[in-house]
């Protein structure tokens, strides 16, 4: 008998708040143990702190845009429409068409089409202008080229995190909640290996807690 899975993908909210949370114990981490009397002042950040400091922020501006560009395109489809045309086949049947190129494969090459492909590309072309204009309007294309920039940038420093050495368990914990925030995509990331992660940073995070206290 066929197993059902009941696996849900975390609400973004939810999941948002869940890491929240892990990223306010790696700070507080670092911070503590450089508030200890026995520290040396001055002594540097562990530089795999600093930069999954600048990881964080990408990230959370990378969400951001994201969720920005999601609400400008929704606009658009609702307001003007993802650009199509809609053409009359011989058989009678109506289809909707959402390129060009999708026009010209469903249309035959010969003379008795030309007609109805000239004015399906031209009611396409019409509608393609009018979310270009709307488009331009409230900034969809540059936020999604941006949203686009911040995820380059998120990639980017993710691979510098990885082959940054930390120098304490705070940056131990941070190499291993940018692990997490990048690959958990289920609700209890039951699967291999974002449970053994999950446990592995929770260590970390209540030795070290321990080790320098508030």
């Amino acid at each position: 008998m066929a197993t059902s899975n009941h696996t849900t993908t975390l609400p973004f909210v939810t999941r948002r708040r869940l890491f929240a949370g892990t990223a306010i114990a790696v700070v507080g981490l670092q911070r503590n143990a450089f508030a200890r009397n026995d520290l040396e002042k001055g002594q540097p950040e562990d530089p795999a702190v600093e930069v999954w400091r600048k990881w964080h922020a990408a990230h959370q501006q990378t969400e951001r845009l994201c969720r920005q560009q999601q609400g400008l395109e929704r606009k658009l489809a609702e307001t003007v429409g993802f650009p199509c045309a809609t053409i009359r086949l011989r058989d009678g049947r109506s289809v909707t068409l959402h390129s060009l190129s999708a026009i010209g494969d469903v249309l035959d090459l010969g003379p008795e089409d030309e007609a109805t492909r000239a004015k399906a590309e031209g009611d396409f072309a019409d509608h393609q202008a009018r979310w270009d204009a709307a488009d331009r309007e409230i900034g969809y294309s540059a936020t999604l080229r941006a949203e686009r920039d911040a995820a380059d940038r998120v990639e980017d420093l993710l691979e510098a995190l990885s082959k940054t050495p930390a120098v304490s368990l705070a940056g131990v914990a941070a190499k291993l909640e940018a692990a997490l925030r990048e690959g958990v995509a289920y609700e209890d990331g039951a699967e291999f290996p974002w449970p053994q992660i999950r446990s592995a940073l929770d260590d970390v995070i209540r030795i070290g807690q321990r080790l320098v206290p508030k």
